[in-house]
């Protein structure tokens, strides 16, 4: 049986980690669990102290379906709605033009690491805002923007 680690070991995992999010060593996603527990070589219970510590603090959280990730604006956003509004923003200047074929489902998935369900999501919030329009034999092809008046 491998020795106890000592008091606070938690803490010094933590600041080792909130020191690289700081340093730009770690951006968006975290390590994993076991990733975290082989490199420090602390049991996951320990991890999951150091990673409950950072996200107390506000400076990681979870993400559902995601996993933990650096906090920022982004990440208190909906998977759905950060593909959505990348989509619309492709729209807009340019690199999706109006009457050209949307990527598929799957490709979009493996683009933004989400699921089909979320892509499939992030679409059907475009066609309801006239985005986007399925057509039969075609797929989801890009609308003009509807006119402001």
């Amino acid at each position: 049986m491998a020795d106890a680690s000592p008091r606070g070991t938690y803490l010094q995992v933590a600041e080792t980690l909130r020191e690289r999010i700081q340093s730009g060593t770690i951006t968006d996603r975290m390590p994993s669990e076991a990733a975290i527990s082989a490199e420090f070589g602390i049991a996951r219970t320990t991890v999951r102290r150091a990673l409950a510590s950072l996200e107390g603090e506000g400076v990681i959280e979870s993400v559902a379906g995601l996993g933990r990730r650096v906090a920022s604006d982004e990440a208190h956003q909906a998977p759905y709605k950060r593909v959505r509004d990348d989509l619309l923003t492709q729209m807009q200047d340019g690199r999706l033009s109006v009457g050209e074929q949307m990527p598929s489902e799957p490709t979009l998935a493996t683009t933004y690491g989400v699921s089909r369900g979320t892509v499939r999501r992030a679409l059907t919030a475009l066609e309801a805002d006239g985005r986007v329009e399925s057509r039969q034999g075609v797929g989801r092809v890009v609308r003009a923007a509807a006119e402001e008046g």
